[in-house]
């Protein structure tokens, strides 16, 4: 009886096991559902509005303040419909947002506090606005602490813009996201895939010393790719580019040898007085100091004449022919 009580239990329990990860799932039912869709908020799930208040503050730079004070009635109409108050503060050099009674959607407060932290960032305010929407998404890469040589940090930054902005302008057509060098942050808005694409970028040109360029051709050719159907469902790793890293030798510094060491000081080296005074230049006159050194300039001049007549003549001389000594072997 007992023996048959501990196999029952045993069935149990491996029955449990077994249902715990045979459970339908959600995305099984139907496959032409897509359930990573975000749906459009609709104002009628949370009729009630937001009760607690949520609230961010950004600060921004002084020379921003003037143009946030222009730009600021497009902000708040903005953000009004869609319940949100704001506030400039000048004397504080600041931004805030903060929910209301009005205000249904529960996210829209981060999606605010995004918008306030672009316009900080140099971003203009028709672009920043655009990050309300849902399929917007933004991104601020501080790239100001990646390098430590200001002088290095500043040339690659400048890599990452290119001649005419050409650099800037094909990242962003390749990854569908608006980017923004300003300062010691690149600011960024698009999906979370173009978003990924940048910031990769982005830190390889600052951190890793790579070009732009080189993720420019692997995007190229992945969107080339994507054109094929065929291609769909296989690994394009060997249609891909592969840049190797050239590691550069560098020179070896020579290791001096220590001198000795000595309590007294290096002995003073003669200055061109005191050598003049030692070959007697020093009371020669004028006209004789100057045949001295005309003396001495046709000298070394007839000797680079020598010179190169030997050269000139080394061309013409006849190899030296070895002799053969040829052994007749009889047979």
């Amino acid at each position: 009886m007992d023996g048959g009580g501990d196999a029952l239990d045993a069935e149990r329990k491996g029955r449990r096991h077994k249902g715990k990860h045979d459970k339908p799932k959600p995305w099984d039912e139907d496959p032409s559902i897509d359930h990573w869709k975000v749906e459009k908020f609709d104002p009628s799930w949370n009729e009630s509005g937001m009760v607690d208040v949520s609230s961010f503050a950004i600060l921004f730079p002084q020379y921003r303040e003037k143009y946030l004070q222009e730009a600021w009635p497009i902000i708040r109409l903005a953000l009004k419909e869609h319940g949100i108050s704001c506030e400039l503060n000048l004397v504080e050099g600041s931004m805030t947002v903060s929910t209301t009674r009005k205000t249904r959607d529960p996210y829209i407060i981060i999606k605010a506090r995004d918008l306030i932290k672009l316009l900080s960032r140099s971003v203009p305010a028709p672009q920043a606005i655009k990050i309300l929407n849902d399929e917007m998404n933004s991104d601020i890469i501080k790239i100001g602490s990646l390098v430590r040589n200001k002088e290095r940090f500043v040339r690659r930054r400048e890599r990452l813009l290119g001649p005419n902005l050409s650099t800037l302008k094909a990242i962003e057509i390749l990854t569908g996201c608006y980017v923004l060098v300003q300062g010691n942050t690149v600011a960024a808005m698009g999906s979370f895939k173009g978003l990924k694409q940048v910031r990769r970028i982005v830190e390889d040109c600052i951190q890793n010393a790579q070009h732009p360029v080189y993720h420019i051709k692997t995007l190229l050719m992945k969107r080339e790719l994507a054109k094929n159907p065929a291609l769909a469902n296989e690994n394009w790793d060997r249609f891909l580019p592969k840049f190797k890293k050239k590691n550069v030798k560098q020179r070896k510094v020579k290791s001096k040898q220590k001198k000795p060491y000595t309590p007294f000081p290096p002995p003073q080296q003669p200055s061109k007085i005191d050598l003049q005074l030692e070959s007697g230049e020093y009371f020669m006159s004028d006209k004789r100091k100057s045949d001295k050194k005309w003396q001495e300039k046709q000298e070394t001049q007839a000797e680079k004449v020598a010179e190169k007549k030997r050269k000139r003549d080394a061309a013409f001389v006849p190899p030296k022919v070895q002799a053969f000594h040829i052994i007749f072997l009889a047979h």
